[in-house]
């Protein structure tokens, strides 16, 4: 029987195995990718797939689902199919703009305690904390309450009550990656802060800050739907949340107008749930054991291919 040389085995699965091709072998990651791109391709393509205003009078109220009304109607007699695909339009905006600036308030906060130390830590870390032992609905309800209705408020509340999280992962990230050797290299070469944060430190945080971006858009999704259902945003827009506003205003649970609701709250699950299968497979990526224990799983499998199978002997009968 051959032999293989696993140590060579294993480097050469390491070395094949990089993270991009690690998330795409992934079937969950695969599944939620392309949830999510099916979303996001409805918010775009709105206009054709559901032409006309969804704020408009389509029919008599409370419809069942038909061939003229796919989803039916709610009790104020409009469309539930056009609310549904418009409403990807403002939530999905919400949550990927909500992403985006709690990751980079994160990144300069973050950042900034864990590399200079000191005084500025110290602040910066107070500020942290402050935002984090501070209640995120109550605050999130009065500042909904008090600023002027619309996306870029939404938007606003959530970044300042959502960045705190994010910016202690990457402080403690910061701390652990300032020690490194190729940080004390770029000092001793003359480079200044500012180029050893930005060409050294985070490009060694991509994994941990998509992760970050991912979860950012869920939470900004979830979050202003909660407020939309709450009518603390702007009830005139069509979002994912409004229409549960409206469906919960209607009392559509109580009058059994369940696809008033369903399609909305399906949409936001559904959303959330492929965000969550795209986070689980980045952490398999950036988790070192998680990563070790598939690359022995590569190994074992390619053994098993190359192994040589015993020829049987069939001995003479006397």
């Amino acid at each position: 029987m051959t032999t293989t040389n696993q140590p060579a085995t294993a480097a050469k699965a390491r070395k094949s195995s990089s993270p991009l091709r690690t998330l795409l072998s992934n079937r969950m990651a695969l599944f939620g990718l392309g949830l999510v791109l099916f979303f996001v391709l409805i918010a775009l393509f709105a206009p054709v797939i559901a032409p006309g205003s969804p704020a408009k009078f389509a029919g008599a109220p409370n419809l069942a689902p038909s061939a003229e009304f796919p989803l039916g109607t709610t009790h104020l007699g409009k469309d539930v199919s056009k609310q549904t695909v418009w409403g990807a339009r403002s939530s999905l905006l919400v949550g990927f703009g909500t992403a985006f600036f709690t990751t980079l308030v994160a990144i300069v906060i973050g950042m900034s305690a864990g590399y200079f130390r000191g005084l500025t830590d110290d602040l910066l870390t107070l500020l942290m904390n402050l935002f984090l032992v501070i209640p995120g609905l109550p605050l999130l309800m009065i500042l909904s309450g008090y600023l002027k209705p619309g996306t870029a408020t939404v938007i606003f509340v959530l970044t300042l009550t959502g960045w705190a999280f994010a910016a202690r992962i990457v402080r403690s990230q910061t701390l652990m990656l300032r020690e490194k050797d190729f940080v004390a290299a770029a000092k001793v070469s003359g480079d200044n802060d500012f180029r050893i944060i930005f060409h050294e430190v985070l490009p060694n945080m991509i994994s941990i800050l998509v992760g970050i971006t991912i979860s950012g858009v869920a939470y900004g999704i979830s979050a202003a739907t909660a407020l939309s259902f709450l009518g603390l945003t702007d009830i005139s827009e069509v979002t994912w949340g409004t229409n549960l506003y409206w469906a919960q205003n209607g009392n559509a649970l109580l009058s059994g107008a369940w696809w008033t609701f369903i399609p909305a709250g399906l949409a936001v699950a559904l959303v959330i749930f492929a965000l969550s299968l795209i986070n689980y497979a980045m952490d398999e990526v950036t988790n070192p054991r998680l990563r070790a224990e598939k690359d022995m799983q590569d190994v074992f499998k390619q053994q098993s291919r190359q192994s040589v199978r015993a020829t049987p002997v069939v001995r003479r009968a006397h």
